[in-house]
């Protein structure tokens, strides 16, 4: 696979900003997609340029099988995303895409000497907590339901019968991937880490948030927003002003466009 074809396949640039100060990589939740994150580009563009990753198994990629393992998927990513390394984007994922973000974060600090030039990871625990979560092992209705449950689905999208047909595989072999994921100690990173949580999240407790501090050599600080495990879709322009900010201190902060 050449570096061309592999952006191609796993990057989506909704709003191209060639002369953007910073890069942001941006990695979506489980049964996500990239076009989770075209609200935040829209936002932070020109000046901060997103690179949306598209998994395997979902819209356009659908007829591809999904990626059941986390490791694999960042060894895909860590190659595709090397030639960026002249000058490090940082990093942003949600839930599942924190973990894919931080394990690919750490095959190209392997590689290459040096983390993302910043780590931003939302409603997700530190890599060395452990829970047991068996979701992945569920009838198709329970499933469902929890996604629902979560919040970053309305209802009425599952009650068609063709549309829960197309997402249901990589749905489930997302949460098989996340569910059997197992964090291997190994040498730290050295980016500057941001966990952002929800008040009401119930996948994220304070110390498990806080956990993620073991995981760099860098600062790390947990910022806590007003909502559930989908916060940030309720606080979009506030976690835009942050990432630039972070990412470029002193600039004007971006401007909410309609």
């Amino acid at each position: 696979m050449t570096t061309q074809v592999g952006a191609d396949l796993w990057i989506r640039r909704f709003h191209p900003s060639p002369g953007a100060g910073a890069r942001l990589v941006c990695f979506p939740h489980a049964g996500g997609s990239a076009g989770f994150w075209f609200a935040l580009s829209a936002l932070l563009r020109p000046r901060v340029e997103v690179l949306a990753v598209q998994y395997p198994g979902r819209q356009e990629r659908r007829a591809e099988p999904p990626a059941e393992d986390i490791g694999t998927l960042a060894d895909a990513l860590a190659e595709v995303l090397g030639p960026w390394w002249g000058e490090p984007p940082a990093f942003l994922g949600h839930s599942m895409g924190a973990v894919v973000a931080y394990e690919t974060a750490r095959r190209l600090t392997e590689v290459t000497g040096s983390g993302p030039a910043a780590l931003f990871v939302s409603g997700r625990r530190a890599p060395s907590t452990r829970r047991e979560e068996r979701l992945h092992l569920a009838d198709d209705a329970s499933l469902l339901a929890e996604i629902v449950r979560q919040g970053g689905t309305p209802a009425a999208l599952l009650a068609e019968p063709e549309l829960v047909e197309m997402v249901l595989p990589a749905l489930r072999g997302d949460y098989r991937a996340i569910e059997r994921y197992r964090y291997r100690p190994g040498p730290l990173i050295d980016s500057p880490v941001t966990v952002l949580t929800g008040s009401d999240d119930p996948k994220v407790t304070p110390e498990e948030a806080w956990a993620w501090q073991g995981h760099t050599s860098g600062p790390t600080e947990v910022l806590t927003f007003s909502g559930g495990h989908f916060f940030p879709l309720e606080h979009q322009d506030r976690i835009g002003a942050l990432i630039h900010d972070r990412l470029l201190p002193g600039a004007a902060p971006p401007r909410h466009r309609p």
